[in-house]
């Protein structure tokens, strides 16, 4: 007769680079289950809707997370552009876009060489990283922050970015470019990459679709679903198909991250060319938002949903937030069940968890 035992996964473990925390259920070395704790860093971002003014809450949108802080602050102005009926310039759409595809690269580039770090792969962590650093250079040099950009703001964008500024801004993408190409040809290639990968993890396109995974995690296992086909900002405009893989196991969401941040570079390469002329925001003086409304974007890690009720006031009655880590922890807790012990780090970076967006 076998014994299970308990083993406590995380808050703090030398893989995790966020503090998640599992029960995970042992038979021996095998998962029989694992249950997930929320709310180990619950900062209740969502109650300041009550306090500050829904100018100022663009501000404290973006802080929900670092790492996809710019896209947290582009949902909530576009949801409180909806509630007051305003159009953005179209070189702020193009802006928004460039910057959100920016954000999108060092998030992958962040989350690629933590990964490599689970595998004991350093060299590929800090390559990695080196190539991220040049990212958030060009991120620090458009808009004056290295993690929170502050570019956003309800009706358009705060700065605006000079001609010269964006050639160089392009000659720098195309050294990203290279240097990246021969790292992630490496990661594709690499036998111990595929073998703490390939067959790992594995959630099938019913499974995928059934437990409401998103971003990467669901496009890995099939389903062509990227919110950014809704066309806002200006991807209704640029020529683009979601990165789809169909094994879904580690190593196809792995090569779906590393394509989505080509597919990121040429994004911003369109932007670029594309670039109109213009005003950067509307004015909308005396305005204050009334209604409410639902406002669904595509974050690195997947879908996010903001909603937003108000009354007319200078407050929000409601902000909500719901973030894809939320809408993967189901999809995880299937993953792990039934896998070896050594493959649960695996396995829990590849849903490229992030708490801070996950517990507001």
């Amino acid at each position: 007769m076998s014994k299970t035992t308990i083993v406590p996964f995380g808050p703090q473990h030398p893989v995790l680079p966020e503090p998640i925390h599992l029960d995970l259920e042992l038979d021996d070395e095998r998962v029989v289950q694992a249950l997930p704790s929320i709310g180990y860093v619950h900062r209740g971002l969502e109650l300041l809707a009550e306090r500050h003014d829904f100018i100022e809450m663009a501000q404290v949108a973006e802080r929900i997370c670092g790492i996809c802080s710019f896209i947290h602050s582009q949902g909530y102005c576009q949801g409180i552009e909806q509630l007051l009926g305003l159009k953005v310039p179209p070189r702020a759409a193009y802006l928004r876009t460039m910057w959100a595809e920016m954000s999108r690269i060092q998030s992958h580039l962040l989350w690629l060489g933590l990964s490599a770090d689970a595998f004991g792969f350093e060299s590929l962590f800090q390559h990695s990283w080196r190539i991220r650093e040049m990212l958030v250079d060009i991120i620090e040099e458009t808009t004056g922050g290295r993690v929170i950009f502050g570019t956003c703001k309800v009706g358009g964008i705060r700065k605006d970015v000079d001609a010269e500024t964006l050639q160089r801004v392009g000659g720098k993408i195309r050294e990203i470019e290279t240097a990246f190409d021969e790292v992630a040809n490496i990661f594709s290639i690499d036998h111990t990459v595929r073998q703490r990968t390939v067959g790992i993890g594995v959630m099938t396109a019913e499974d995928a679709h059934a437990l409401g995974a998103v971003g990467p995690v669901l496009r890995a296992s099939g389903h062509a679903y990227d919110l950014r086909q809704l066309g806002y900002a200006a991807y209704g405009e640029l020529d683009w198909e979601p990165v789809v893989e169909t094994a879904g196991d580690c190593y196809a969401r792995c090569i779906v991250r590393l394509r989505e941040i080509s597919q990121s570079i040429d994004l911003i390469k369109q932007c670029l060319d594309r670039m109109p002329d213009g005003e950067i925001e509307v004015t909308f003086k005396g305005k204050r938002p009334q209604g409410e409304t639902m406002i669904r974007l595509e974050q690195p890690r997947g879908e996010v949903c903001y909603y937003m009720s108000a009354n007319g006031g200078k407050y929000l009655e409601r902000f909500r937030v719901r973030t894809p880590t939320f809408a993967n922890i189901a999809p995880l807790v299937h993953m792990l069940k039934g896998c070896e012990l050594a493959d649960v780090p695996v396995i829990l970076l590849t849903i490229d968890p992030c708490v801070s967006c996950n517990e507001r």
